[in-house]
């Protein structure tokens, strides 16, 4: 052994050794192949170019340090920017859980509460503090969702499988109780829809059969309205922050507001009117691009319908989503109308410049990458008072006067 290292140590170095031994570093990449002198059989490097070669690597290897130290500065201040927003959470949520929600009707209405409420419930009170602003005026018990449920269990055994059933096969509002209730069936093809890609609603999530059971005990609650396409993301928004019974009271108290109520039973009439009013705010706050779409035909109904029918859930990322939740919860319809409007303001330099087609498009699948604090800079611009009227009170005028409400959409 000591004579194998003997002659290891008396080995003369290659030729390439002795190039990296006269270098005041070592190669670290390909780039460094710049400082390599040439084989010996190609004629050396003259003095210049070697200088020059030299110079061009300790410039790269300058400009990959820069570089480097850039991106480490910059996950730093994502380090420290995630850390204070999950200081502030904690911090939040201790005052809402120890303050705010032991005195919930005495401190609701203040101004400290609505600044917190527009800043974002955090995640961790959303669900009791959404349960208590949605409140429970149909009197709801946990033991009526339990008979409910019993009912949709009862009629899902006794159906036969839905081979044929398709997507169109909802039926319309003239539909009697009986066929209202044969929509349980139709809610097994609409789960597989909802949430796609948190993979916890579709079939062997951990959520499946929570939802399932939730929108099927609304169809024995509520025969007359049955189920309709976009119940499933409001239940699965629910269910994510409340309790299975908690959260389908929240649920059928929530479709039971005049708004909700009017789009899933496609009161065409009262729809009309929620348009007109959106129009008349439209107006106010947006005139460019009001005028915009109004050269084009584009109407509220080809992208307001399926914002409201879901609450946003399905067209705004969850977390932006349940933002805007946290504030429909405290101001009521009028902010779902708000946030339409926010939303156009965000794009508004986009949408002038697009057709018919683009537009529709655009509304109708939102960009993914939207950020909740952008959105909401957005709304809080949106003023939602018109010649000294409120939304409520141009509502009510436009329902005393149905002649007004929205002439474009009478088609």
């Amino acid at each position: 052994m000591e004579n194998e290292k003997g002659a290891q140590a008396g080995d003369s170095p290659s030729p390439r050794q002795s190039v990296r031994k006269n270098l005041q570093f070592e190669p670290l990449s390909t780039t460094a192949l710049i400082l390599e002198h040439r084989p010996a059989n190609l004629p050396a490097k003259p003095a210049e170019e070697a200088e020059k070669h030299k110079q061009q690597y300790e410039e790269m290897v300058a400009q990959a340090k820069k570089r480097e130290l850039r991106e480490a500065q910059k996950r730093k201040k994502q380090l420290e920017d995630r850390v204070k927003l999950e200081e502030s959470i904690g911090n939040a949520a201790l005052t809402w859980s120890q303050e705010i929600l032991p005195n919930w009707s005495t401190t609701r209405s203040s101004k400290r509460v609505r600044e917190l409420w527009w800043q974002g419930v955090p995640p961790s009170v959303r669900g009791r503090v959404w349960s208590l602003a949605i409140g429970n005026e149909l009197n709801i018990t946990h033991e009526l969702y339990d008979i409910c449920l019993s009912r949709a269990k009862e009629r899902w055994n006794a159906s036969p499988a839905p081979s044929t059933t398709t997507e169109t096969d909802t039926g319309d509002a003239g539909s009697s109780h009986a066929d209202k209730e044969a929509s349980l069936e139709l809610i097994k093809l609409d789960i597989s829809r909802t949430f796609p890609s948190l993979c916890i609603f579709q079939q062997g999530g951990p959520y499946h059969d929570v939802l399932h059971s939730i929108l099927g005990a609304y169809t024995c609650y509520r025969p007359d309205v049955g189920y309709v396409q976009g119940m499933s993301f409001i239940a699965a928004v629910l269910i994510l922050n409340m309790h299975t019974a908690d959260a389908f009271i929240a649920f059928a108290n929530l479709l039971n507001r005049p708004c909700q109520m009017a789009f899933y039973r496609v009161d065409h009439s009262l729809m009309l009117t929620y348009f007109a009013a959106f129009e008349v705010f439209f107006e106010e706050n947006l005139p460019k691009l009001f005028a915009h779409f109004k050269n084009n035909n584009l109407t509220p109904d080809i992208y307001l319908i399926d914002w409201i029918f879901t609450l946003y859930s399905k067209s705004l990322p969850l977390d932006v989503a349940c933002r805007v939740w946290d504030v429909f919860c405290r101001d009521g319809e009028e902010f779902l109308f708000r946030t339409a409007l926010g939303i156009l303001r965000l794009y508004e330099d986009v949408l002038t410049h697009m057709d018919f087609i683009h537009n529709a498009q655009f509304l109708t699948r939102l960009p993914e990458n939207i950020n909740a604090h952008t959105l909401f800079s957005s709304i809080a611009a949106v003023s939602m008072s018109c010649k000294n009227r409120k939304w409520t009170q141009v509502l009510q005028a436009l329902q005393k006067d149905p002649e007004r409400a929205s002439p474009v959409l009478k088609r």
